[in-house]
């Protein structure tokens, strides 16, 4: 999922970026995250500089004030959806797309340092801006946590905690952080209650880290992880992972996953469920998920 146009509704005015970091304790994560994901390519600045702006680059809490910042980025999603389908999507419709344009790659800044070296960066909203267009994210990391015996844990902004487990609630931590002000700009929007709108944030953790995960040919560890991440609804999360397994018509397992979301594509091709999606049944499940193998 490469972030796509965004025309900023005014200009503002530009603001010297903090100075690029060089190495840091993430920088070999999200090389490789772009490695394997080229639309997606992070900018680390150096601890208590600011995230890049000018043209063309939108910070997150712009997005969170849910104003007109949001109205032109959401515009970007009406506009491929009727491109798309020959339908105008519903303005709700419209923003969950919109939100997961941006939830899906921002997730993806805290579970792949945690996935790959063991790292959970506190990223709140005012710390990141990005560029849509270039699929840029823009972000500065002021502190992190990690486990005993990390190397980083001596650095700057370094904070150990004791196992995987409290490590684990990092994660979760970090993630709510950030996007608990994204949400409350969608929304109104959205036309969702705060339980189904943390049912998305659920989806774009767990979707994200196992789409990475398989990117990175870790598919199996990712999905573990996943659902040691999110065990179960643990606040503010709608629901845990929702992977588990069926059996196919010749007896071959069929991983899947229980979506806490639903995108609402069906609003624009009925006959188009996602095969994770909350409404479709177990028995059309095998059979999508047979036809595919």
């Amino acid at each position: 999922m490469a972030m796509s146009a965004f025309v900023p509704a005014a200009p503002e005015p530009a603001r010297v970026p903090g100075p690029e970091s060089a190495a840091s304790p993430f920088s070999a994560s999200y090389a490789r995250l772009s490695e394997v994901f080229p639309g997606l390519r992070v900018r680390e600045v150096a601890p208590g500089g600011a995230p890049r702006s000018g043209a063309g680059w939108v910070h997150a809490t712009q997005l969170a004030e849910g104003g007109a910042t949001l109205a032109s980025f959401l515009e970007w999603d009406e506009a491929q959806l009727l491109r798309d389908h020959g339908l105008r999507p519903r303005p709700d419709v419209a923003a969950g797309f919109g939100l997961h344009r941006y939830a899906w790659p921002v997730c993806l800044l805290i579970t792949i340092p945690w996935f790959l070296q063991r790292r959970v960066p506190r990223l709140p909203a005012e710390a990141l801006s990005f560029q849509p267009e270039l699929g840029e994210l823009s972000v500065r990391i002021d502190e992190f946590a990690c486990l005993p015996g990390d190397p980083a844990g001596n650095g700057p902004g370094a904070r150990v905690v004791p196992d995987g487990e409290a490590l684990r609630a990092e994660v979760r931590s970090a993630v709510a952080e950030h996007l608990e002000p994204i949400l409350a700009g969608f929304r109104p929007r959205m036309r969702r209650g705060a339980r189904a709108l943390w049912g998305v944030a659920t989806d774009e953790i767990t979707e994200g880290l196992w789409y990475l995960g398989h990117l990175l040919g870790e598919e199996q560890r990712a999905v573990r992880e996943a659902g040691q991440l999110l065990p179960g609804a643990k606040a503010p999360y709608a629901q845990g992972a929702g992977f588990r397994e069926l059996t196919g018509r010749q007896g071959e397992s069929l991983p899947t996953r229980d979506r806490a979301s639903c995108c609402l594509f069906y609003t624009l091709r009925p006959e188009d469920v996602c095969v994770t999606c909350p409404r479709m049944c177990d028995a059309d499940r095998i059979e999508r998920l047979s036809a595919n193998r």
